[in-house]
């Protein structure tokens, strides 16, 4: 983004005991639209793991921990509302970053995921604007399911401040792509 655009002032720095753990594609990395890496860098509790870098086999086992209930997000036929979810323990959520294509793929090619369970957002996104085109009903950016999933954990005040995150990143994003007739709120967390 231009300097006349920087969010980073809106990047709160918020105490979780979910983990989150995102696993980008890294082509994803150099995209503007990108929302994951705000997300790890709003919670304390998170880690980035960049996959598809040079084609070899990367083996997230290594992020898998006893201490942890996790889960993985992801809309699968099998997956279940995350709304429902009721953890015995902290939860680790990972969430897989890139396009529909690039982010379906975690859950078949990492052999060490496939026993954990996968959790959707029941949620519509009924946003007039967005920051990619969205082609599903429940598609949101990935730092808005993020936000959702965490506010299933961690509580709505959590939510509200990834949800501003997103807001001004989205409200930059439109005004750096000239768009000035789409009105984006401005949410307080």
């Amino acid at each position: 983004m231009h300097l006349e655009r920087c969010i980073c002032s809106h990047i709160p720095s918020i105490e979780v005991k979910t983990k989150l753990a995102l696993v980008i594609h890294h082509r994803e990395l150099k995209r503007t639209t990108n929302t994951g890496r705000l997300a790890v860098h709003a919670l304390v509790n998170s880690e980035m793991i960049v996959r598809g870098k040079d084609r070899s086999p990367l083996d997230l086992s290594s992020i898998l921990a006893d201490e942890y209930e996790t889960y993985v997000l992801y809309p699968a036929d099998d997956s279940v509302d995350i709304e429902s979810m009721t953890p015995k323990k902290p939860v680790q959520l990972i969430v897989s970053d890139g396009n529909w294509r690039q982010a379906g793929k975690l859950h078949r090619r990492h052999e060490e995921l496939k026993h954990l369970p996968r959790v959707r957002i029941s949620e519509k996104n009924l946003a007039d604007a967005n920051l990619r085109k969205e082609h599903f009903s429940n598609g949101f950016s990935t730092l808005e399911a993020i936000a959702i999933a965490m506010g299933c954990f961690e509580g709505e005040e959590v939510r509200a401040q990834l949800m501003a995150l997103y807001q001004a990143k989205l409200r930059a994003t439109l005004e750096g792509r000239g768009v000035s007739q789409i009105s984006v709120p401005i949410l307080k967390p």
